[in-house]
């Protein structure tokens, strides 16, 4: 990726914090969108000073479509995007909130909608790019207590490989990968720590992104990779 102009959502979250830095560590110029100011500081320590001015930050709100296309209109061009954003949510069906679930699609689906939609825009003005979107083992194995989150990462699925099929014949690609558990302090607060060790390390699931957002990957189109660690 070299060169590269990489839109990277989610950039300063817990998968983030593993992906930004291989995806610099690559030669690509990239762009992270983010909410709070806060949030700058935490990936400006997870890499190296040497590739601090191939990383730009920009503040947008991804839910809103106006706020995605002038981001996506500010960079010279979008050759690969890798799109992190995403949440997790748990909750019986019969409980859970009307709200919760638009909540869920709208961080979860709508997202990667908007970031697709804009960022393939671009791609076909230059006629080269990558897609990869986080989908979810739940997305193909869904559990009880996981309806939402399971329904909208299955959305993502299916919007990648729609996009996959509608970019057929040209130089862009669309792959989505399925983590199982991910090793991020946040799943460890909430799940515990004890079985850490069978969960995906941001790291190397970042290794499985930066593939499918290569060059190389220009034959891999629609896939859905499992990447499940030994969960």
């Amino acid at each position: 990726m070299k060169d590269k102009y990489v839109l990277l959502t989610g950039g300063t979250g817990g998968l983030g914090l593993g992906v930004t830095p291989v995806v610099l560590a690559q030669g690509a110029l990239v762009t992270v969108p983010y909410r709070k100011a806060k949030e700058i500081g935490r990936i400006k320590d997870a890499i190296s000073p040497t590739t601090q001015d191939r990383l730009q930050f920009t503040p947008a709100d991804l839910q809103d479509e106006q706020a995605v296309q002038q981001l996506v209109d500010n960079m010279p061009r979008v050759d690969v995007l890798i799109h992190l954003v995403g949440g997790f949510a748990i909750g019986k069906t019969h409980e859970y909130p009307f709200a919760d679930w638009q909540r869920d699609f709208g961080l979860n689906l709508n997202t990667t909608f908007l970031l697709c939609k804009h960022s393939l825009r671009r791609m076909l003005e230059n006629g080269y790019g990558r897609i990869v979107t986080v989908g979810s083992r739940g997305a193909v194995e869904p559990g009880g207590q996981l309806a939402a989150y399971s329904a909208s990462k299955a959305g993502v699925v299916a919007l990648t490989k729609a996009i996959a099929d509608e970019t057929k014949g040209t130089n862009i690609t669309a792959n989505v990968v399925l983590p199982s558990i991910i090793d991020t302090p946040t799943n460890r607060g909430a799940l515990g720590a004890e079985n850490a060790h069978n969960w995906v390390k941001p790291e190397s699931l970042a290794q499985v992104i930066c593939f499918l957002a290569s060059e190389a990957a220009q034959d891999v189109r629609g896939a859905a990779v499992p990447v499940y660690g030994s969960a």
